[in-house]
């Protein structure tokens, strides 16, 4: 990348802003070179912590950072000379050369570097060696570790982001990339990022340059906005990271030749690696903070993280060779604004061979456009089971193959279409399962297929098989099935049914959380379990309430399952019995239901994705009297939700 300037939607923002002072980032890194020429007039500062010890910065230590400077800029002419200069020859020269360096200054020089390089391509200032990206925005560099081999501990971390906490920063950047197979961080920062998140600070990570399908720490964790590295070309990079949470939760952002500053000179650097791509990213979202200042409105971290998700523009599988390298997408800026704003951001002519570090830029009248991606790969569902042929010739195999039926003494063909025939088709023929298109249904109408994956493949068919014989039985029978539940994940495919429709495409890879059940059978049962909380309530009320509850969620409230707000309410109407105690109270004081609101709980255990359900009850008799509100929360971090605490209720006034 020739310079930043070139990223689309960056001098379109350079051309609103470049940055508010009262937006503060904290850059959690080694120690930056703060007194190179890119920082000067910036508003930047450098905390010194209390849990690391700096080495001294001597003769001894700048004559090495001479050494490792002359180095390097010895290296890249030679690159430039020679651009097929063998890889592994060049790795051998610079250990060989490295190799007698005292391990302490080796180490501050890398952690210096990493830092320097980083925080000028967020602070540099314009007309400078290195324009940076929010050269107007406030900094505070905390260093993590100065020359230890603890950059990475979780000791270290935690007092760092802690004091970016006190400091009362908007962004925190953090540069560490703890590697990690559980995605499980020790509980101590998992707490302090969690506070953080709950404090309206938007925390911005590379995703780490394992080369694969891993995963780091602070990045994997929830709500952390999580950067992986593309090249020039627009390919993502081998060596960046992805996989697990990190598909949906990060972006891909430029992370080839990204200038950048270098302690002891101002000669700038270019380097990559997802350790570069990040800064565009928390840059970024620095400048658009300082546009909602700009609005008159107040910055809002998680409005920003959502934006940035939602709009980022997925690979093309043509053109990618692994598309689910690429996590959710491309960094789409144009696309971020149009979200936050509502507004296109207009394009700027970048004419002559350099727009001007000031942007004095020509306007044109064209607009960029938009693609989002999807609110969320999770999906849960509540529906019904329905099935589907797709073509002519695959509906007619069925028909030969199913045996005739008898009515009244008389011999009639088989029917694919009547789903009792197809059910005890199935039944016998388990094979044929994976024939048919298996759909979720909303008031008749196919909104997902079902692709089934995994070791228990047969597992699922069956339980779609019996839920499909559930919703043909008499509504009277016990096993009547009105309605599912279908955990799953979606696709970025689609597949096209007989009628010519095209639907998405969820897996499902089993039965957990797949669940069939009538209105009646969940009222019984809820009020079953909640025998004591109904003694002095109106049973015919209580099955009114908590029926017309169920209903609204199934009809009024009816939704697809994908964002986590919806995901929580369609889990609040399958496991009813939390509900039903809510009801029970509210109606042994003479309440009905009101309204059923879902909001993002303040309050959340650690790696948790919690969501409040709200039922408000008034009093239908007594105008003046206040509402009642009964609140339950539940965590949708997993595929399968689960119900958290117990209720909570409180009066609020008519």
């Amino acid at each position: 990348m020739p310079d930043l300037i070139t990223i689309p939607g960056i001098p379109e923002l350079w051309n609103i802003t470049q940055g508010d002072s009262r937006i503060k980032i904290a850059i959690l890194d080694g120690a930056a070179d703060l007194d190179r020429a890119c920082f000067r007039g910036a508003k930047i500062t450098q905390f010194k912590p209390y849990w690391a010890e700096d080495i001294e910065l001597n003769d001894e230590y700048y004559h090495y950072l001479k050494l490792s400077t002359d180095f390097n800029q010895a290296q890249k002419a030679k690159k430039e000379q020679d651009p097929d200069h063998d890889k592994e020859e060049a790795k051998k020269e610079r250990e060989e050369f490295f190799k007698d360096f005292p391990e302490d200054i080796q180490r501050r020089i890398d952690l210096s570097s990493h830092a320097t390089h980083i925080s000028s391509t967020i602070l540099g200032q314009h007309g400078s060696p290195v324009p940076g990206i929010a050269p107007n925005c406030t900094a505070i560099n905390i260093p993590i570790s100065f020359a230890g081999d603890d950059f990475i501990s979780f000791v270290n971390l935690t007092h760092a982001i802690n004091e970016a906490l006190k400091a009362e920063v908007n962004i925190i950047h953090i540069a560490a990339c703890h590697p990690t197979q559980s995605g499980m961080a020790q509980d101590i920062f998992a707490r302090a990022v969690k506070q953080c998140q709950d404090s309206n600070i938007l925390i911005v990570a590379p995703g780490g340059n394992d080369k694969g399908e891993c995963w780091c720490i602070p990045s994997i964790l929830p709500d952390v906005l999580t950067v992986g590295a593309m090249r020039d070309d627009g390919q993502p990079f081998k060596f960046s990271n992805y996989g697990g949470d990190y598909q949906d939760k990060g972006v891909m952002a430029n992370g080839e030749n990204i200038l950048g500053a270098n302690p002891g000179t101002d000669v700038p650097v270019r380097e990559k690696g997802t350790s570069c791509a990040a800064p565009i990213v928390t840059g970024i979202s620095a400048l658009l903070m300082s546009l909602q200042l700009q609005r008159g409105e107040k910055p809002n971290a998680e409005k920003i993280r959502q934006a940035i998700l939602k709009s980022a523009i997925p690979c093309d599988p043509q053109e990618v060779e692994e598309p689910e390298r690429c996590l959710l997408g491309k960094f789409n800026i144009p696309g971020a604004y149009q979200l936050l704003t509502g507004e296109k951001l207009t394009t700027i002519n970048l004419s002559g061979e350099k727009a001007s570090s000031r942007l004095g830029l020509e306007v044109s009248g064209i607009s960029e456009g938009i693609t989002a991606s999807a609110a969320s790969k999770r999906v849960y569902v509540l529906g019904t089971i329905g099935y589907d042929f797709g073509s002519e010739a695959r509906r007619d195999s069925f028909k030969q193959l199913m045996p005739a039926v008898q009515i009244d003494g008389t011999t009639i063909p088989a029917n694919p279409y009547d789903a009792r025939q197809l059910v005890n088709y199935l039944a016998e023929n388990p094979s044929e399962h994976k024939s048919l298109i298996w759909t979720i249904k909303q008031e008749l109408n196919p909104i997902y297929a079902i692709e089934v994956k995994g070791g228990f493949a047969a597992d699922v068919y069956e339980m779609l098989q019996l839920m499909l014989a559930g919703q043909e039985e008499a509504e009277n029978s016990d096993n009547f099935i009105e309605r599912v539940s279908i955990p799953g994940q979606l696709t970025d495919e689609t597949i096209k049914l007989f009628s010519g429709q095209e639907i998405p495409v969820i897996t499902i890879n089993n039965i957990r959380g797949m669940y069939g059940w009538k209105i009646s059978g969940v009222v019984d049962a809820a009020l079953q379990t909640f025998s004591e909380e109904m003694a002095d309530a109106n049973e015919i009320q209580m099955r009114k309430s908590l029926s017309s509850f169920l209903k609204r969620v199934y009809f009024d409230l009816q939704n697809l399952g994908q964002t986590a707000k919806d995901r929580a309410l369609n889990f609040a109407a399958t496991n009813a019995f939390q509900a039903a105690s809510t009801f029970a109270k509210a109606i042994a004081t003479g309440m009905e239901l009101d309204t059923i609101e879902v909001e993002k709980s303040p309050f959340c255990r650690v790696n948790s994705d919690c969501w409040d359900i709200k039922l408000k009850f008034f009093d239908p008799d007594r105008g003046l009297r206040a509402k009642k509100v009964y609140l339950f929360t539940i965590d949708v971090s997993y595929l399968i939700p689960v119900t958290l605490g117990e209720v909570r209720s409180w009066s609020v006034p008519k």
